[in-house]
C-alpha cells in the first residue's frame, strides 16, 4: 500500500511539472516552456512511466517550430502511450486515461503530416484519431477533440482553406 501511494506521488510530481511548462508555452514562453519539458524528459528516460512520457511528449510537439521536430515529439507520445498500454503499471491505473489520449495523438499527427506535405499520411493518421474517438467522454475535452477532427476532415478533402 504504501509502495503504491509513492508511485501515485511520484507520477503527481512529475504531472504537476508538465502542468506548469503548459501554462509557461500558453502564457507566451515557447522557449522556456521548451527547456522544461527537455529536463523532464531527461529526468524520465525512455523507461519512466509511459502517461508520464506520452503527456510530456505530447506538449513538448507543441512547443516546436521545426514541423519535423513536432513530428518527432508526436510519435515519441504514440510511442510511449502504446507502452502504456502494455505497461502493468499504467494498465492497472491509467490506461483509460491513455486511450482518451489516442484521438487528440493521432490528430496531432494528421496535423504534423499536412504541414509536412504529406497528405496520404495524414489522412491515415485522421482516419486513426475517427477510430479512437469513442474512447471521448462526453464533455468539453472530447467535445473539443471530435470538433478538431471535423475540422481537419474538412480541411484535408478540399472543403477549408485554413488550418484549424
Amino acid at each position: 500500500m504504501a509502495e503504491e501511494r509513492r508511485e501515485v506521488e511520484a507520477v503527481n510530481a512529475v504531472m504537476t511539472r508538465i502542468g506548469q511548462a503548459v501554462m509557461l508555452h500558453r502564457a507566451g514562453d515557447r522557449e522556456e516552456a521548451r527547456n522544461r519539458f527537455a529536463w523532464l524528459w531527461e529526468e524520465l528516460g525512455e523507461e519512466g512511466d509511459p502517461v508520464e512520457r506520452c503527456t510530456l511528449a505530447h506538449y513538448m510537439a507543441d512547443t516546436q517550430d521545426d514541423p519535423v521536430q513536432a513530428l518527432t515529439w508526436d510519435l515519441r507520445a504514440l510511442a510511449a502511450a502504446d507502452d502504456g498500454l502494455d505497461d502493468a503499471r499504467s494498465r492497472r491505473r491509467l490506461s483509460p486515461a491513455i486511450r482518451c489520449l489516442y484521438p487528440s495523438l493521432h490528430l496531432n499527427l494528421a496535423a504534423d503530416y499536412d504541414r509536412l506535405g504529406r497528405p496520404d499520411e495524414a489522412r491515415a493518421q485522421l482516419a486513426r484519431a475517427r477510430s479512437t474517438a469513442a474512447a471521448l467522454a462526453e464533455d468539453e475535452y472530447g467535445d473539443g477533440v471530435r470538433a478538431a477532427i471535423h475540422r481537419w476532415e474538412q480541411r484535408l478533402s478540399g472543403g477549408a482553406d485554413q488550418l484549424p
